[in-house]
């Protein structure tokens, strides 16, 4: 038995990438593999392409790879750059974001808010071809209450929604969703100090992923 054909003695692309290999070298240095497998995870997925160890060990100590190989790095540390950079000036942006909560009455806040919760359930359940009971303020309890308050706060009183759109594949958009959320939260329990307890909750809940 060769050693190529060996499994212990061939690797798989996704090794190879952790050695500095990316899948246009593969096959320019080691074109088709030595062997396949099935794949151990899936079974209905596509055979793993499996390389001879050795040729790959060889190929890395030829002039051509280890060229390729640096000016692979170089570029990998401009984009780096490039992407810090964007980054950096994303998270300006919503520093410098203009985050307002309006002041209402108590009484008429809940009155929004259940009515903003109404009209998210009864677009939802119509879209879906259901019937959806509508919620009545005397028979929401206070939690409920102060958490469809901020919901309400959150997505129709202040520029939340329009600020995390704008995000769609912009570099650093998970940081800049992290800070902007952080400021919305703020602002509300800024204008809202019985909610501010919410606030906090759903920030941290949301911070987790959850």
């Amino acid at each position: 038995m060769t050693a190529a054909s060996r499994t212990d003695d061939c690797v798989s692309t996704g090794k190879l990438a952790e050695r500095g290999w990316t899948p246009a070298a593969i096959r320019r240095f080691l074109g088709d593999p030595d062997r396949t497998a099935p794949n151990p995870m899936y079974r209905s997925a596509a055979p793993m392409r499996l390389f001879s160890l050795a040729r790959a060990v060889a190929a890395e100590n030829t002039e051509q790879w280890q060229q390729w190989r640096a000016k692979a790095v170089e570029r990998s540390a401009r984009g780096k750059a490039v992407a810090e950079t964007k980054r950096a000036a994303l998270l300006a942006e919503v520093a410098a974001l203009n985050i307002r909560v309006p002041v209402m009455h108590p009484e008429t806040l809940a009155e929004r808010a259940v009515e903003h919760r109404n009209r998210v359930n009864r677009e939802w359940a119509e879209s879906r071809g259901y019937d959806v009971d509508p919620a009545d303020l005397d028979g929401v309890d206070q939690a409920t209450l102060r958490r469809w308050m901020v919901n309400y706060l959150r997505h129709a009183r202040t520029i939340y929604d329009a600020a995390l759109s704008d995000l769609y594949a912009r570099v650093g958009r998970d940081a800049a969703t992290d800070a902007i959320r952080e400021r919305v939260y703020a602002a509300i329990a800024g204008a809202y100090p019985a909610l501010a307890d919410e606030a906090r909750r759903q920030a941290a809940e949301r911070q987790a992923g959850l």
